[in-house]
């Protein structure tokens, strides 16, 4: 087996396919003791991701043997469909450890995992007073500022000087919050006067106050901030972390930036599977979980697929007597969808980072209009030209190039007009909007060149 004298790097383009040999036969021959040194001198993050590389069977069989000895680190480094299996299969005292030696943001995490009576069974177990932040942290609503803060902070008063706070610090030792940045400055009440950053406090003679080095926070944050707006200020601001306080302007948590990143991706992720009318993308995933994400989708689009079939039938006679037109409706309605996915694209990016607030969005909505104008007569003059060629018939060309200038601009505005519509109603632009969109642009391609066709050529 692999030396676990050293700490074990992660290649970059993966897992080492003999260390991953080493951990199935020390799965295998139930050899406790190497696998826990193995993963111990790993990355959290490289370990998750070597647990996450074995066979399902294998990771629980694995979860199981190590119990106590699996590091909490690596535990809150799985992915969420993994790190709740691995919950499932730890005893009770294994996931109660975890609780005790995580920050409160990561023991949430881990509460999240758990049914509702062991849950409860574990909590009993715990410390009064860590069992009453976590319980407080429970209460707030999934995706919001008060799951993702942590109540580790360092407050001081702001007559300390910077000697004393540096001394607080340290005599907190293992009390501390396994990383912070900012130092926060409170009044009796514990209201937030301000932050000091510790970099400004290392560069600090020990005798200057607190109140003369302090700065006003770039935002606050509430428990009840949605996830996605907190993330968007983390972006805004460049924060490393931020202050949480409550209605009454007391601190009671902060958040920082490496809880934001797992936000934002997976924020992104969401948004992207979205458009494309997919819920889950987990490798975990059975055929059953796949199956129930994507079905209803499909019954959606199967019935607006329909609705262009229904506009197809009623240019039925003109299709009949020109066999051209039947040829050539695949491709205004291939490049039309292609049209509008790209502006649905755009759009609901920008609709997710702030951009198309107030004047912006009228900006946007006449930029894709004439973009979709021009496009449409490069396109359309290239497909009427192919289509000249092809058919030998002017008039048929004229009618494509005409029907695809159409399509492009109705394609463009509706990439965008969507998304912006349905984020006024209420609605998650990225979630809903690609059907809408493509039936649009397939019900304009359609009925324009049909229509055209049959007035034109018949």
């Amino acid at each position: 087996m692999t030396d676990t004298s050293a700490p074990i790097q992660q290649e970059s383009d993966g897992l080492d396919p003999v260390l991953l040999k080493d951990l199935i036969d020390a799965i295998d021959e139930r050899d406790t003791r190497w696998l826990s040194r193995t993963l111990k001198r790993m990355h959290p993050a490289d370990a998750a991701d070597a647990l996450e590389t074995l066979p399902y069977d294998t990771f629980e069989e694995a979860v199981g043997l190590l119990g106590e000895d699996l590091p909490s680190e690596i535990l809150i480094e799985l992915r969420d469909a993994y790190r709740e299996g691995a919950v499932d299969v730890l005893p009770d005292e294994a996931v109660a450890q975890a609780l005790d030696e995580l920050d409160s943001d990561d023991a949430t995490t881990i509460l999240e995992d758990l049914e509702d009576d062991r849950r409860e069974r574990i909590l009993e177990d715990l410390a009064p007073v860590d069992r009453a932040e976590l319980e407080r942290s429970l209460a707030y609503d999934e995706d919001s500022a008060g799951r993702l803060m942590q109540t580790e902070f360092v407050a001081v008063p702001e007559f300390w000087t910077v000697g004393e706070t540096i001394d607080h610090a340290r005599g907190r030792g293992e009390e501390l919050p396994e990383t912070f940045y900012e130092i926060y400055v409170i009044d009796p009440a514990h209201r937030l006067l301000g932050i000091v950053q510790l970099s400004a406090l290392l560069r600090q003679p020990r005798d200057t106050a607190l109140e003369d080095i302090m700065e006003d926070p770039m935002t606050t944050l509430t428990p009840d901030l949605d996830q996605e707006e907190v993330a968007f200020r983390f972006q805004k601001y460049s924060l490393a972390s931020a202050p949480v306080t409550d209605s009454a302007g007391r601190l009671v948590g902060m958040i920082t930036v490496d809880d934001m990143v797992d936000v934002i991706q997976e924020e992104h992720s969401e948004d992207l599977l979205a458009l494309s009318n997919v819920s889950s993308a987990d490798a975990s995933d059975t055929v059953f979980e796949t199956v129930k994400a994507r079905v209803p989708w499909l019954g959606v689009n199967l019935i607006t697929a329909f609705v262009a079939s229904g506009i197809i039938s009623v240019f039925e006679g003109a299709i009949e007597q020109i066999v051209a037109l039947a040829i050539l409706m695949p491709v205004v309605a291939a490049l039309g969808g292609n049209a509008g996915s790209q502006g649905l694209a755009v759009a609901v990016r920008a609709i997710a980072t702030r951009e198309l607030d107030g004047d912006a969005a009228r900006r946007a909505v006449l930029r894709e209009t004439l973009a979709g104008l021009i496009n449409g007569l490069i396109i359309g003059v290239g497909v009427g030209a192919a289509a000249l060629l092809w058919f030998q018939d002017m008039a048929l060309a004229v009618v494509i190039a005409i029907a695809m200038l159409g399509t492009f601009i109705w394609a463009g505005m509706s990439g965008i007009l969507v998304p912006l519509t349905l984020k006024r109603l209420g609605a998650d632009p990225a979630v809903a909007s690609s059907v809408f969109v493509l039936t649009l642009t397939d019900v304009m391609a359609f009925f324009s060149f049909l229509g055209l066709a049959s007035i034109v050529l018949l």
